[in-house]
């Protein structure tokens, strides 16, 4: 029986990171993990694959229609669908290789197999068994699906299906329109499906800033993506090439149905504990089967923690990440701190969506006094250079202080942008701070400090 003051139970983003500095802490640490390679579903079958095949779809779309207006003249390239997956893969492989060499440098045992809790300070992997003084279960997330929808990742399929399709579908469904299903929709429309996408609610993108909502959904069915709202999908039918979606339009009840040779079922994702043996423990459940933590993130089982999709909050990767340095400073003495407050979040189409802090509506709700400054990226020479010039920088700042409560970005680059208003507010800046900080000409940053410099006086090139 092997001791450790650490084991962690998942190598993904929460839990691979949670094992480092644990192990950077001088904690002696293992991490358990039942697939053949590390980084969850991330690296795996999630973030990372998906980018790889979001790049790769984007440069076919600029060698399609923006090359030539360049002066970049010839033959617009064919689609190899096979070379692209055969990339993709390549991608994931270096990087959870890239895991498992930071494991060896950090001396970190990978307890191969998939991990329970027998009782308290144990943990069994296969038919050993392990002590710990302490055990982070960071085992993420997966699809869920609906009543009536069956997946077989084949026809039907989520997310993981979705990255590894034998073939193009002329006739993508898109069940959900959040952010897996728009990315992985896009890619698709680039490479030539005709894209549908079934949202249950009257906007994509839930909880996002409403404005931002109207312009991505247009920018979308712009790049060829058709969308039904406001309907309740009701049942799949799938044969072995072909599938039917039926869905009920909730406006007025009418019953329609759509043809599909791929249906992608992208309806969220729900926490994965079961298996764990922590109902035994006395582990609670939120009402929502989430995993209830303290402000420390442990459980209501003493050396029990848990961290990422598992408990509350956005389930994002990066959220996983700075929740398993916090645990691992908790554990070895020290503050471990996460400001939910300051969580980015990302959609990787094109253009990028990002957004951070409060939206109009939350703020609304509150009854808190707000101003808004926006710029066009129209008014960025940068993004006009490169054919960008759609979207826009919003900033949302307290009318009396003017110190920034939220930001909102669609146009090039928002990914990166946001991080400068992440900054920002992780110091408590104003607007009027951000305004006067000297931003590189031409970048697409110019076009955060205009929307910063219309909370004051307005914007310069607009």
């Amino acid at each position: 029986m092997s001791s450790y003051d650490v084991i962690v139970i998942g190598s993904g983003p929460g839990g691979y990171v949670a094992a480092i500095r644990c192990a950077q802490l001088g904690l002696k640490t293992a991490c358990v993990e039942g697939r053949e390679t590390l980084g969850g579903t991330c690296l795996n079958v999630g973030c990372i694959p998906s980018k790889a095949l979001l790049h790769a779809s984007h440069m076919l779309h600029e060698a399609e229609h923006n090359f030539a207006e360049m002066g970049l003249k010839g033959k617009s390239p064919s689609v190899d669908w096979k070379q692209m997956l055969t990339y993709k893969q390549s991608t994931v492989d270096s990087n959870t290789k890239g895991i498992e060499f930071l494991f060896k440098k950090n001396k970190i045992d990978w307890l191969k197999g998939w991990g329970s809790v027998p009782e308290a300070g144990k943990v069994k992997v296969g038919d050993e068994v392990h002590e710990a003084k302490n055990i982070i279960i960071a085992t993420g997330s997966e699809p869920s699906s609906l009543p009536g929808v069956e997946v077989d990742e084949k026809v039907v399929v989520t997310s993981t299906g979705a990255l590894e399709l034998g073939k193009v579908p002329k006739k993508l469904v898109v069940i959900g329109a959040g952010v897996i299903g728009l990315e992985l929709g896009s890619v698709y429309a680039r490479l030539g499906s005709e894209v549908t996408v079934v949202e249950f609610l009257d906007a994509v993108t839930p909880g996002m800033d409403p404005e931002v909502q109207k312009v991505f959904q247009r920018m979308l069915k712009k790049q060829g993506l058709e969308f039904i709202m406001g309907a309740a999908v009701q049942k799949t039918e799938a044969s072995k090439t072909k599938a039917k979606v039926h869905y009920k339009l909730r406006k007025d009840d009418s019953e329609h149905v759509l043809d599909a040779d791929v249906v992608l079922v992208a309806t969220g994702r729900k926490p994965v504990h079961d298996g764990l043996g922590i109902d035994a423990l006395g582990v609670e459940l939120t009402k929502r089967g989430q995993i209830a933590v303290d402000k420390n993130w442990q459980t209501s089982a003493k050396g029990i923690y848990a961290i990422g999709d598992v408990i509350e909050g956005p389930m994002l990767a990066h959220k996983a990440e700075d929740e398993g340095i916090a645990v691992a400073e908790v554990i070895a003495g020290k503050h471990g701190h996460v400001n939910y407050g300051v969580i980015p979040g990302v959609i990787y189409t094109h253009p990028e969506v990002a957004n951070v802090g409060e939206t109009e509506a939350t703020l609304k709700e509150a009854g808190r006094a707000y101003k808004v400054g926006k710029f066009s990226f129209m008014g960025n020479a940068r993004a006009k250079a490169v054919f960008a010039g759609d979207g826009f920088v919003k900033i949302l700042a307290d009318k009396e202080t003017d110190r920034i409560l939220g930001a909102h970005i669609i146009g090039p680059g928002a990914g990166d942008l946001i991080h400068e208003v992440c900054v920002a507010m992780e110091f408590g800046a104003s607007a009027q701070d951000l305004a006067m900080t000297c931003h590189a000409h031409p970048t697409y940053s110019e076009a955060v400090r205009e929307a910063a410099l219309a909370c004051g006086d307005g914007p310069i090139h607009m």
